[in-house]
């Protein structure tokens, strides 16, 4: 897989995530367990998006 088609899965799972975190919120009584991990997971797709674009800018 490319770097810019790695880069772009993690976007569309980033996207994912959020869509599943305003899903969960939703819920009458949201799973903070189920909340929190998605948000764990959110914010390492996006530590490693950073990461890919710090390293291809030099």
């Amino acid at each position: 897989m490319s770097l810019e088609a790695h880069l772009e899965s993690l976007m569309r799972k980033h996207g994912n995530l959020e869509t599943e975190i305003t899903h969960a919120l939703s819920r009458p009584v949201p799973d903070q367990v189920e909340l929190t991990q998605l948000k764990r997971e959110k914010l390492r797709v996006k530590e490693e998006i950073e990461r890919i674009r710090i390293e291809t800018r030099h």
